[in-house]
């Protein structure tokens, strides 16, 4: 998958982005970790529209980038000529710039692999600080069945809902409904156990009354969340018009070809090539975009900071 992005000459103007990674940093940093994206404007409207926002909830903070995929990195130094620290790069410049108290805010959607591979970064260095503090990822805790739910999906499934129907101009979910129109919010997917926080989501949207909001995944995983399974659980419940929007922090390599490509696999072509539907619509805008999203982070490292 990460190949296609190295292939793909995504030219948009890296000039609007800001890379974050000076020195002279001061004692508190806030290093915002993220996957990253060679997406140019995606990376500038979500990951920069994150830390632009914790910016300004904490001015006397400084805000630093990092990205956990070094091929990603790689690929928007040659192409760009933006340098972008890699988690060690970023942890190395605090200790360096003599930082005292460092929060660290993923932008990850869960708890999931990526997460995890990010604790070990932090385990080794938090001798290093005089505090060391890991916030929440978007979704927070992850729960232990798909019934748990809390007060960051709840939140997530609002926003997130709240502007697919602006942006297919509906003023509300019961006009939607009304239409035959269904939302598909596809994800990634993941083997870790924290796949069940799709389940939770789909949880969440049939708690808030959304019954013509679906979960998917790219990887299928949980199997209900399959583009398959989510085609037939669309139709079944009668809803003749779909729109498709990514379930990821950026709308990247995924949203644009995964979900909107024109691949015969995209879930685009999958849900036209059903025949079940009069008509099927994409999204692409990432979480990241959201005002509201972008203030669940910021709450979830005013609690980190706080605690």
């Amino acid at each position: 998958m990460l190949i296609r992005i190295i292939l793909a000459e995504i030219q948009e103007d890296a000039t609007k982005d800001d890379s974050r990674n000076q020195d002279e940093i001061g004692e508190n940093e806030i290093l915002v970790v993220s996957f990253g994206t060679s997406f140019n404007d995606s990376r500038v409207a979500d990951i920069k529209g994150i830390e632009d926002a914790l910016q300004e909830a904490y001015p006397d903070w400084t805000i630093r980038r990092a990205f956990t995929a070094q091929i990603i990195i790689n690929h928007i130094q040659a192409r760009d000529d933006e340098r972008i620290d890699n988690v060690e790069q970023a942890f190395e410049r605090a200790v360096e710039n003599e930082v005292k108290n460092l929060v660290v805010q993923p932008t990850h959607l869960m708890h999931g692999a990526e997460y995890d591979e990010l604790m070990e970064t932090v385990e080794a260095y938090k001798d290093k600080f005089e505090t060391l503090k890991v916030s929440e990822p978007l979704l927070g805790e992850v729960g232990e069945d798909a019934t748990v739910i809390n007060d960051d999906k709840k939140a997530v499934a609002e926003s997130i809902t709240k502007e697919a129907l602006d942006k297919a101009g509906y003023d509300n979910i019961d006009a939607a409904k009304e239409d035959g129109t269904a939302f598909v919010f596809m994800g990634h997917g993941t083997s870790h156990a924290a796949k069940i926080s799709y389940s939770q989501m789909q949880e969440q949207m049939t708690e808030l009354g959304y019954d013509n909001v679906f979960i998917g995944t790219v990887e299928g995983e949980p199997e209900d969340t399959s583009c398959e399974a989510v085609i037939n659980a669309a139709s079944e419940a009668g809803y003749k018009k779909v729109i498709l929007r990514p379930l990821m922090v950026v709308a990247g390599d995924h949203a644009n070809n995964d979900m909107a490509g024109e691949d015969e696999d995209s879930w685009l072509s999958m849900f036209n090539a059903s025949g079940k539907f009069e008509s099927v619509d994409t999204q692409i805008y990432g979480l990241g975009e959201i005002k509201e999203v972008q203030q669940i982070y910021v709450a979830h490292t005013k609690a980190a900071i706080e605690e």
